[in-house]
């Protein structure tokens, strides 16, 4: 009897490790291979940061089969790199999916066509969104095109506020969409990946609703996601013009390391670049232009490389010949870029006196412009958005 009971408690523990983390299995085939990256991969994003999760290569014949081990159900984008992605739900199901691959046109336009999945009733909610977006996509490039096409862009400011509108409106129809997914697939659990296409304060209640019928039925999957909102809507606190400048790590060329704090008391004007990034070194000349009309008035500068190698770093700062302070973050700014949240370069901020982020993203003649602002002392903007935020991430 006692032996029976051991067993019997062992066949649960194991069942309970097999529950906690498993795998599932995706299968498909390539109709064109791509011989450069031959290669299937499951990716997730954690802040501004791209995981590998599971990944395999491609047979001759264009099939493929991979294997993702699941801890935790969530969406992942399934893709086969340069040509086409599809967001899957990952969970219990296991999948199909068949890619295009290599576009064979003459001339390439980057237009992947839609992927579906074969999979569950998960995958089925996964399928529609992502026809949604593609649908979105297809549209707003017909929108812009016929909007190109007429006359309409002789008229320079009349163009940038019937593009913004047509954006407007395009976005709006999608989140149409996805209320509907949240109103009537709320017992899914890949409904998930709708409520985060959601607007945040214009939907509360509907995404309230929505991961409260959610709950009963599967209540950790909705614990992880409100962790993960709030985290998210720490982060996006934490950039809010107006708010403390964050820390983070970088080192001169000789070693030594650099902090933001050192410069309180003066504005900061503060550049995220890389040597391998064009847009990065355009910015420089305008740089120069700003650093030159302010470097007497209290202003400083600080540009930080996110290059994973050091001599490219350094062989860069030769060429560009910048006469102020720089610096690099370890690991290629992997850390810095998640607490800073960009995922883009160049990425140009202005800091205050006092070390509160002033402007962020400013581009060429805005730099300057930006500068004499905060010298002038003109108010912040978006303080009500970050009241908001804030208030959020209280919930």
């Amino acid at each position: 009897m006692k032996q029976t009971l051991i067993l019997i408690s062992l066949i649960c523990f194991s069942t309970g490790n097999i529950m906690a983390q498993h795998t599932i299995e995706v299968k498909g085939k390539i109709k064109f291979i791509e011989p450069k990256m031959n290669k299937i991969e499951a990716t997730r994003h954690e802040g501004t940061q791209k995981i590998v999760v599971a990944e395999t290569p491609v047979n001759k014949d264009g099939t493929y089969k991979l294997t993702i081990n699941v801890d935790k159900p969530q969406s992942l984008s399934l893709s086969y790199p340069w040509w086409q992605s599809v967001n899957i739900w990952v969970e219990d199901e296991n999948l199909e999916v068949d890619f295009h691959g290599r576009d064979t046109a003459k001339i390439v336009i980057k237009n992947p066509p839609y992927v579906y999945i074969r999979g569950g009733k998960n995958n089925e909610v996964m399928n529609w969104i992502n026809f949604e977006r593609y649908r979105n996509y297809q549209q707003m490039i017909e929108l812009y095109r016929e909007l190109y096409n007429s006359k309409i862009h002789e008229d320079e400011k009349e163009e940038i506020r019937v593009a913004s509108a047509i954006g407007y409106s395009d976005q709006e129809n999608y989140r149409a969409h996805m209320r509907y997914i949240c109103e009537h697939y709320a017992d899914r659990t890949s409904v998930i990946a709708a409520i985060n296409d959601l607007d945040e304060e214009k939907d509360a209640a509907l995404i309230e609703k929505t991961l409260n019928t959610l709950e009963k039925s599967n209540p950790k999957v909705v614990a992880n996601y409100r962790a993960t909102a709030k985290k998210k809507r720490d982060c996006e606190l934490r950039m809010q013009i107006g708010q403390s400048i964050p820390e983070f790590e970088a080192y001169t060329p000789k070693g030594k390391k650099m902090n933001v704090q050192n410069f309180k008391g003066k504005v900061l004007v503060l550049d995220f670049w890389a040597s391998w990034c064009g847009p990065c070194r355009q910015e420089v000349p305008n740089l120069k232009k700003a650093y030159e009309e302010f470097k007497n008035k209290n202003v400083e500068f600080l540009s930080v490389s996110v290059d994973a190698k050091k001599e490219d770093w350094i062989k860069a700062l030769k060429e560009e010949n910048m006469p102020w302070p720089q610096a690099q973050a370890p690991n290629g700014g992997r850390q810095v870029m998640d607490t800073y949240q960009f995922s883009g370069i160049p990425f140009i901020l202005v800091i205050d006196q006092n070390g509160n982020l002033y402007r962020k993203n400013v581009r060429g003649q805005q730099i300057q412009e930006a500068i004499c602002e905060c010298l002038t002392g003109k108010p912040t903007q978006d303080k009500k958005k970050s009241q908001r935020i804030k208030a959020a991430s209280m919930m």
